[in-house]
């Protein structure tokens, strides 16, 4: 007499499954990250310290028996100064990196300019197109004002 059995094998390890919603997450994680906030945050972090040590500074010459009242004058310090400049450091986050920006793409187009002189100088047909085109905005020019 024969019989058969069917064992059904996953087709998939539950590690690899893991893995790879894992790996789908972080990548998930990723693509959200904004630089300007990152910096923002770590700005902001840097203004609370300093307030802190300012605060520990002025706590520390007060006597032991205000040490209750020392620290929650100094978390009170920390709280609002995480109130107060949230916003600021966000918006100076932002600018500097706008500029960031602006200066990479300055130096990227001195560069591009650079070398398109460098080619001009060696061949004539370039130095006419260059020539040209500075002729026809000089011409846009003088209609400008005509």
């Amino acid at each position: 007499m024969t019989s058969f059995v069917h064992v059904d094998y996953p087709v998939e390890h539950p590690g690899v499954v893991r893995a790879e919603r894992v790996i789908s997450n972080i990548q998930h994680a990723a693509s959200r990250f904004d630089a300007t906030r990152a910096g923002a945050t770590m700005l902001l972090g840097a203004i609370v310290a300093a307030l802190m040590v300012v605060a520990n500074q002025v706590i520390d010459t007060w006597t032991e028996g205000h040490l209750l009242a020392a620290w929650i004058v100094m978390w009170a310090v920390a709280f609002a100064a995480i109130a107060l400049f949230a916003a600021p450091a966000k918006r100076a986050a932002a600018a500097v990196r706008a500029g960031a920006k602006r200066w990479a793409a300055a130096r990227k187009q001195a560069a591009e300019d650079e070398k398109l002189w460098n080619l001009a100088l060696t061949d004539a047909r370039v130095m006419a197109d260059i020539s040209r085109a500075m002729s026809a905005d000089a011409l846009r020019d003088v209609g400008r004002y005509y």
